[in-house]
């Protein structure tokens, strides 16, 4: 059975000690989606949605947030980031939005939790820029797909998972 990292011997929360770990270059890639009605899909693209570039803000919010990760998420180390890219498409199959992050760093530890966190938070920034016009939206599907780097190696998500 694999032990939590993040807890010591009676339990306790703990912030991982990476002081012996090589540095390497790490990437992780995220994914989430923001379903919505079919009518604010239209709205967004007609470029008429209430609060203007809803795309273009969202996509800013989640790099910005992967910066602050470390301030959000208590036993995160803070992570000198090299990359962070979020990117938002539209799609219609949902209705709605499909949200993908990548970023990465030369460091000890990984990048899973900043793409993570850039995927979450530009996912709550759509909602929040459209929820004036849609309360039935729905956050989901918010997951690492891939990461690279460290001393466990690439892992990619496979369709099964």
């Amino acid at each position: 059975m694999s032990k939590l990292t993040h807890l010591d011997e009676q339990g306790r929360a703990r912030m991982v000690d990476v002081s012996g770990k090589d540095v390497t270059a790490r990437v992780a890639v995220a994914e989430g989606a923001l379903s919505c009605s079919a009518v604010t899909l239209e709205q967004v693209k007609a470029g008429t949605a209430p609060k203007g570039s809803v795309i273009r803000t969202a996509e800013l919010a989640g790099i910005m947030a992967a910066k602050r990760t470390a301030e959000l998420i208590p036993l995160c180390h803070p992570l000198p980031i090299t990359k962070a890219d979020v990117k938002i498409e539209m799609d219609d199959s949902l209705p709605g939005f499909r949200v993908a992050a990548e970023v990465r760093t030369n460091g000890v530890t990984g990048v899973e939790m900043e793409a993570l966190t850039a995927v979450s938070v530009a996912c709550l920034t759509l909602f929040d820029m459209l929820k004036a016009i849609d309360r039935t939206m729905s956050i989901g599907a918010i997951r690492v797909v891939s990461k690279s780097g460290g001393k466990s190696g690439d892992w990619e998500r496979s369709e099964a998972q």
